[in-house]
């Protein structure tokens, strides 16, 4: 018996910028006295595996404080917001550090990272430190790629064999099309694993 398709109608849409997950992250870096700023964004991936390095984009065509910090450091780190920490990740995208000092305003606090000159949030689970080995403008953003020389977990979100869990993280997840948070689903199969039934 011949099974029946059903094709759904295809709708096009205005491009714009989109990734299905995108994460909630938090830069930060030093700015010439030394002071730490951060900044949220949903702009940021992997980019290799050998070296490892992720990539971020932070906007250019705005003033942004963290952006400047970066660019003249040429090291920062990226932090890992938990799921409980919603309300000061977005805090953190909202306003400028040009115009307050938005650590101090949510009491969080900052340890110089232990390979690059960039201040970790102490607050975060999990964070990498990088240094940049490429920035590059495309449109309105600015593409940095930081070469990731450490990474720094709290043991409470390690497994039984020292891995980091991301459940036990329970990062945040960003839909830039609504505006809104959500978190991790459970896992569903094995990666590199449960494609092999196709085979």
């Amino acid at each position: 018996m011949n099974k029946k398709m059903i094709i759904m109608t295809k709708i096009n849409i205005k491009p714009r910028a989109i990734m299905y997950p995108s994460p909630a992250v938090i830069a930060s870096a030093y700015d010439n006295e030394g002071k730490a700023d951060v900044c949220t964004l949903a702009f940021a991936t992997m980019c290799s595996h050998q070296p490892p390095c992720i990539m971020i984009a932070i906007n250019h065509s705005a003033k942004r404080k963290t952006l400047e910090d970066i660019t003249l450091q040429k090291e920062f780190a990226v932090g890992f917001p938990s799921i409980d920490q919603v309300s000061q990740t977005d805090y953190l995208g909202i306003f400028s550090g040009h115009d307050e000092d938005k650590l101090e305003k949510l009491s969080l606090t900052t340890t110089k990272a232990q390979n690059v000159n960039a201040p970790i949030i102490n607050e975060l689970k999990l964070s990498v430190e990088c240094k940049v080995i490429n920035i590059i403008k495309i449109g309105s953003h600015a593409q940095i790629t930081g070469e990731i020389v450490n990474i720094l977990a709290d043991e409470d979100i390690l497994d039984e064999n020292g891995k980091i869990s991301m459940k036990l993280l329970n990062p945040i997840v960003y839909d830039d099309v609504l505006y809104d948070y959500y978190s991790i689903a459970d896992k569903v199969a094995d990666a590199f694993n449960v494609g092999l039934k196709h085979k």
